[in-house]
């Protein structure tokens, strides 16, 4: 069980770089050892000049698992998008979030997570 009292909010943002996914994804956060996350907030900025793919996928790293949080969105240029929308997930240790898209160095992404010291996940 997190020890939610000592928690401490995060704030990362990438430029999606990656055109492949799973593994060759771009790793936009990466839930720290001992540690769960509650993802608060997932943003996708487009400084493209026409529309353009973007692909964020969950990996889990207790099943070794690739899913999609979104599956080829496709963003108007100059746009953004809260995935979120108010909504909260959380991930545990090695857990992360990977994004991919169909044109290189287009998407910017941002993430705020709260994250808890998790003693049992070893």
């Amino acid at each position: 069980m997190p020890i939610v009292t000592a928690g401490k909010f995060k704030t990362e943002g990438k430029r999606v770089t990656a055109t492949a996914a799973d593994a060759s994804a771009q790793v936009i956060y990466t839930c720290p050892n001992n540690f769960s996350a509650v993802v608060k907030f997932l943003n996708i900025s487009s400084g493209t000049t026409a529309n353009k793919k973007i692909y964020v996928q969950l990996y889990f790293d207790d099943l070794s698992q690739y899913d999609y949080l979104l599956n080829g969105y496709d963003m108007s240029e100059h746009s953004s998008f809260n995935i979120l929308n108010g909504t909260v997930f959380s991930l545990h240790q090695k857990d992360k979030i990977v994004a991919y898209t169909d044109s290189a160095n287009n998407f910017d992404i941002v993430v705020s997570v709260d994250e808890y010291f998790d003693p049992a996940r070893k």
